[in-house]
């Protein structure tokens, strides 16, 4: 998603932030040889990043914002569903409000204090831990409404508020770590950095604790939940073959699957940093220079996916695009016929379905 020695190898440790600006639980190594590795760095990959951070910006906050105003501008009440997408969307636009800080660290050095460091930390930890937490309850909302068939408990929407408010909960104190460690201290090679700072003898063991407990309890967990449910769901509904649950389903399914494509490799990458700085496995400058590319490449992609949501509600979700349509006509900004005329066969198929998004 390695605590900080004084000694005289601080400056040579710190040749690792030159790459390793990865903004998770992270941390480097203590125990650096006296030849460290220097990390292989482009500055036209730097700016390449800094370009995709602001792209995904523009498009999050435009997408994102969509969504919230379709959900809640609805005339017809929210389903459950729509209510964890709507806090899902939430916590994608809060964290696209943290990437132009993290587009200028890239290009530059952290000059926004501690505070500010912190803040976009937690942000950035929340929503990945938030994003996967909606994404098993949807998974279960799913589950029992189709192979059970108990639409009126999952429609219970005062329940799914407390539930929302506990998954933002969660999602905090999962966040604690970079919280309570993360500081902006500056660096003699690489100016101010906003990094883990963690001092003391058993720095190890910490390091193993801050990142496999959040990952164990805000993603392997949440995983087998989704696989367990949908793979169940998905096997009844192949048999009851209902064209309007599985129309809503492919929904679902895409954001799931976009989900895992774009943090499931970060994360992989961020255990096999963990195993490497644990000395769990052989640690090489070739293998260190490979992880710490992977990290940066694969967080890339998974802060691309704050932007990704809203495309898919737009071209599969055919009710999305229909209350859409239905807002700027009623702000006067297309015409009823336009709404009728692309609206038509979406309303007819999925009457009774009172979903705004799916």
């Amino acid at each position: 998603m390695e605590s900080l020695s004084y000694s005289g190898d601080f400056s040579n440790i710190l040749y690792l932030y030159n790459y390793t600006y990865d903004y998770s639980t992270a941390m480097p190594d203590t125990a650096i040889s006296s030849s460290p590795c220097r990390p292989e760095s482009s500055v036209l990959n730097k700016y390449l990043v800094v370009v995709i951070y602001c792209l995904v910006f523009i498009l999050s906050v435009v997408g994102n914002g969509l969504v919230v105003l379709v959900v809640t501008s609805s005339h017809t009440s929210r389903s459950v569903t729509d209510v964890y997408l709507l806090n899902l969307a939430v916590a994608d636009l809060l964290f696209a409000l943290s990437l132009p800080l993290w587009a200028a660290y890239r290009a530059h050095e952290w000059v926004f204090g501690t505070l500010m460091c912190k803040a976009i930390s937690v942000l950035q930890e929340a929503n990945f831990y938030s994003g996967i937490l909606l994404l098993a309850c949807i998974s279960v909302d799913r589950y029992l409404a189709i192979v059970y068939a108990t639409r009126a408990a999952t429609e219970k929407r005062h329940w799914v508020k407390f539930v929302c408010l506990g998954i933002w909960v969660f999602s905090i104190l999962l966040s604690l770590p970079v919280l309570l460690f993360r500081e902006a201290f500056h660096s003699p090679n690489n100016g101010t950095v906003c990094y883990e700072r963690i001092s003391g003898e058993e720095t190890s063991k910490w390091r193993v604790v801050l990142r496999f407990l959040p990952q164990t309890f805000g993603f392997v967990l949440p995983l087998l939940v989704m696989l367990f449910c949908y793979g169940v769901t998905i096997h009844t509904l192949l048999q009851t073959k209902n064209a309007q649950k599985q129309r809503a389903m492919k929904v679902i399914f895409a954001v799931v699957l976009v989900f895992l494509i774009c943090w499931l490799p970060y994360n992989i990458t961020l255990v096999s940093d963990t195993l490497m700085r644990t000395q769990a496995i052989a640690e090489t400058c070739e293998r260190r220079n490979r992880i710490d590319t992977a990290l940066s490449v694969t967080q890339v992609l998974g802060f691309a996916h704050s932007c990704i949501n809203p495309i898919i509600y737009a071209f599969i979700g055919q009710k999305f695009r229909n209350s859409f349509l239905k807002i700027l006509a009623q702000r006067g900004l297309i015409s009823k016929d336009a709404v009728a005329r692309y609206g038509r066969t979406s309303y007819a198929s999925t009457s009774g379905n009172t979903s705004t998004t799916l």
